[in-house]
């Protein structure tokens, strides 16, 4: 029975939270916009949508939906392909119907089968992306926007040149700001009475003082200030008809429901949204300080409905994204109260304070976000899973480096190659235990093979077979075995059989059943043993 949620039992941490995920979000959503050739304003819709809504009806205590980078290439692409927004917007509301359909088809299982290291290795991944990028803002250098993720950026470029690059561009006022708003950050989580104050989140402080210094610089005419460029931009309507302007609206003609680009965009965006939510929802559990587990079937009708909606007033499409998750985390948020709460502010901003928001540095963004990232590539989490060996850490930091230097949804899919290589290189090693006893008349060398035995322990087993020299005495015992493959009876068979009898090696086979199964049923008997031969075979070898 799932625990009733109060939403209003930790008001305060997730007001907190949900404030600090707003100045989180509300750059983001404005970059990853502007990276994916749409009005400004879609990413807005999307994070508001993806707050309330998608908050709303989500079964996560951690996660927060938004416009996601991970889409960036795809929106980009299917814009221009497509011709117009508005068809779109109609592809966008294909992909939230058939993310509604993966949720009641239960697709949601796949992510319990995604491994620990993998998950870490794409958070940390993520952690070093969000730093790399964040340290140009921080100098003053904001060529690239916000929502691009990606090693290689617009042009010939990529993010290690834009890095190198940004020094020759360094703002000092931005500098000043980044310094002060990190110092406060720092400073805020270890003095004990700053810390009890929940309401007055460390990032509103550094979102303020970097608004105040600025505005010092501007009334001082320092050569510090920094210009509009390098402030946030949200669109700022000035009456009601261009607010209404700014919302755009699905093409639901015959012609565009008719043509086959709009449903292949839709199928792909609802694969790939889907795939990163699950990916993204397994990470926010692990983020999770009380480790509750979330819904993912349910989660995949909240993304559905929410993409719904979304693309039905103009926004962009939308999945569980981690930077958010991680900083409404690390912000201490209890319930999805706090997700909610982010997404109403967004909804307040655009409608009541945008000129206040504009005045934001981005450079007080980035020191958030550098905090965020540190946090996610802590140095401690590439020393906890090299201790525990090669098989945790080889598929980890695979995951790192290929989510860095090509995309999230390729890191996990390499990670998961190379754990599914280590388990199976593991499984043909526990196919068996080998040991020799000595004895005064010659040695007797034991088999003992393991609970189940498949087709992919043949080759180990071959190998130890072959190995065995001539005049030996040989029992393979499988008295513990539930399960053996048609393929490795016939080559124990073939060795007792034909192989033993050249070489002179006495074989005994202890343990055998008449017949395997592999789940357990008897109409799931098709292995079988001669009863005759096994009888004779279970004798005690002299």
């Amino acid at each position: 029975m799932t625990k009733k949620i109060n939403l209003l039992a930790h008001l305060k941490s997730d007001f907190a939270s949900g404030l600090v995920v707003f100045l989180v979000a509300l750059p983001l959503c404005l970059g990853i916009a502007l990276a994916s050739g749409a009005p400004l304003f879609s990413g807005i819709i999307s994070g508001v949508i993806g707050g309330i809504v998608v908050g709303f009806l989500s079964k996560s205590h951690i996660s927060v939906s938004g416009p996601a980078a991970g889409l960036t290439a795809i929106v980009l692409t299917a814009i221009t392909d497509l011709g117009a927004y508005e068809v779109f917007l109609t592809a966008v509301i294909i992909a939230g119907l058939l993310q509604l359909i993966l949720g009641f088809l239960k697709a949601g299982s796949i992510s319990n089968y995604f491994p620990t290291n993998v998950i870490e290795g794409m958070l940390a991944g993520i952690g070093i992306i969000i730093f790399l990028k964040q340290i140009p803002h921080a100098v003053g250098y904001d060529k690239v926007s916000e929502g691009d993720t990606s090693f290689f950026e617009s042009g010939d470029s990529n993010m290690i040149e834009t890095l190198l690059n940004s020094f020759n561009y360094i703002n000092i006022g931005s500098i000043i700001i980044t310094l002060i708003a990190l110092t406060i950050l720092i400073v805020w989580n270890k003095v004990p009475f700053l810390k009890k104050l929940k309401l007055v989140p460390a990032a509103l402080i550094a979102v303020f003082s970097g608004i105040l210094m600025n505005e010092i610089f501007i009334r001082t005419g320092s050569q510090f200030q920094i210009s509009k460029d390098h402030l946030v931009a949200l669109p700022t309507p000035t009456s009601i008809e261009e607010f209404k302007a700014m919302f755009l609206f699905p093409d639901f003609s015959i012609e565009t429901i008719s043509n086959s680009k709009v449903w292949i965009v839709g199928v792909t965006i609802a694969i790939v949204a889907s795939i990163e939510t699950l990916l993204c929802i397994e990470a926010s559990d692990r983020m999770d300080p009380h480790k509750r587990y979330t819904n993912t079937n349910v989660e995949l009708k909240a993304q559905g409905i929410g993409n719904f909606f979304s693309a039905l007033i103009g926004g962009l499409p939308m999945t569980s994204v981690v930077v958010r998750s991680s900083a409404n985390a690390n912000a201490g948020a209890e319930t999805k109260a706090s997700t909610i709460i982010h997404g109403l502010l967004l909804l307040i901003s655009v409608l009541s304070i945008a000129p206040f928001l504009n005045k934001i540095p981005l450079a007080t963004l980035a020191a958030i976000l550098l905090l965020i990232g540190y946090k996610l590539a802590n140095p401690s989490v590439f020393k906890h899973f090299f201790e525990k060996g090669k098989y945790q850490y080889v598929p980890f930091i695979a995951t790192v480096i290929a989510v860095v230097f090509l995309d999230l949804l390729k890191g996990v899919a390499l990670g998961m190659l190379i754990s599914i290589f280590f388990v199976l290189k593991g499984n043909f090693k526990r196919a068996y235990i080998f040991r020799k006893e000595e004895y005064h008349d010659g040695d007797i060398i034991h088999i003992d093979l393991a609970q189940e035995v498949s087709f992919l322990n043949k080759a180990a087993i071959k190998n130890t077979l072959k190995s065995i020299p001539e005049n030996s005495k040989v029992v393979i015992n499988a008295s513990d075995t539930v399960y053996i493959a048609h393929d490795v009876l016939d080559l124990i068979k073939e060795f007792k059989q034909i192989r033993a009898k050249e070489e002179g090696i006495k074989v005994k086979l202890v343990g055998f059943k008449k017949a395997y199964n592999l789940d357990n049923t008897e109409e799931g008997q098709h292995i079988s043993l001669k009863s005759s031969k096994i009888k004779k075979e279970t004798e005690v070898l002299k």
